[in-house]
C-alpha cells in the first residue's frame, strides 16, 4: 500500500469540467492570457468551435521556476494540478456564459516545445479509450 501522493489523471482540456474539485490532472494548454497581479494563467485549446473550455491556473507555487516563455501568450504549455474552486472575483470577472472555466492550482508546470497539436488529441484518446 502507497501512501505517497496519488497520480495525475492525463486528460485534454476540454474534459476539465467533467472532473471534480480536488482531482489531479495533467493537461496541455495553450496560454491567452496572464496576470501578473494576481499570478493566473488562462489556458484555452479550442479544438473545436464548441470546445469553449477555459482553465484559470494559478502559479503562484510556481513562480520561481516559470519563465518568461511559459507565460507567453501563444506558448503550448503542459501543467499538473489540482481542480479547484474559483476563488471569489467580481461577478462576472474572467466568466462567459457561453464559456466553461476551470481553476487549477498547478503543482508543475513545463514548456511543451514544437508540437503537432493533431497527433497529441489524437494520442492522448486513444490512450484514454485503452484504459
Amino acid at each position: 500500500m502507497s501512501f505517497g501522493p496519488l497520480p495525475s489523471q492525463l486528460c485534454l482540456l476540454s474534459a476539465l469540467p467533467s472532473k471534480v474539485v480536488g482531482d489531479k490532472v495533467r493537461f496541455l494548454g495553450c496560454v491567452t492570457s496572464y496576470s501578473v497581479a494576481s499570478g493566473t494563467l488562462r489556458l484555452e485549446h479550442r479544438s473545436s468551435p464548441s470546445a469553449n473550455v477555459s482553465a484559470l491556473v494559478d502559479v503562484q507555487l510556481v513562480l520561481e521556476r516559470l519563465g518568461a516563455e511559459q507565460t507567453r501568450v501563444g506558448e503550448w504549455v503542459n501543467v499538473i494540478g489540482y481542480i479547484s474552486l474559483i476563488p471569489s472575483a467580481s461577478p462576472g470577472e474572467g466568466l462567459n456564459a457561453k464559456e466553461s472555466t476551470v481553476y487549477i492550482q498547478a503543482l508543475l508546470l513545463w514548456s511543451a516545445g514544437p508540437l503537432d497539436i493533431q497527433q497529441y488529441q489524437l494520442s492522448v484518446r486513444q490512450l484514454l479509450q485503452a484504459q
